[in-house]
């Protein structure tokens, strides 16, 4: 979890998931302090490990490439000759 800390030193929050968004032409997360300012959050080491879940970096997707690249080249492969 980050800890998040407000500029008026009033308020620190442990946050598990938290989004960035883009408001008056920057972008901040989306947790707010109870004096209404944005909190930021000093990394503590490194860049975060991001877990990619969206429906199109399956396997699926390499299966469908395979497929495609077979109808595409034929059976011969890509640097054989024609015969």
């Amino acid at each position: 979890m980050t800890l998040y800390s407000c500029k008026c030193g009033k308020e620190e929050k442990e946050v598990a998931k938290a989004k960035i968004i883009f408001v008056d032409r920057k972008w901040v997360t989306d947790v707010k302090c109870g004096c209404g300012k944005y909190m930021d959050s000093e990394p503590e080491d490194g860049m975060p490990s991001l877990k990619r879940t969206e429906p199109s970096l399956s396997k699926k997707r390499d299966k469908l490439w395979a497929g495609a690249k077979e109808k595409l080249v034929g059976e011969r492969g890509i640097n054989e000759p024609y015969k």
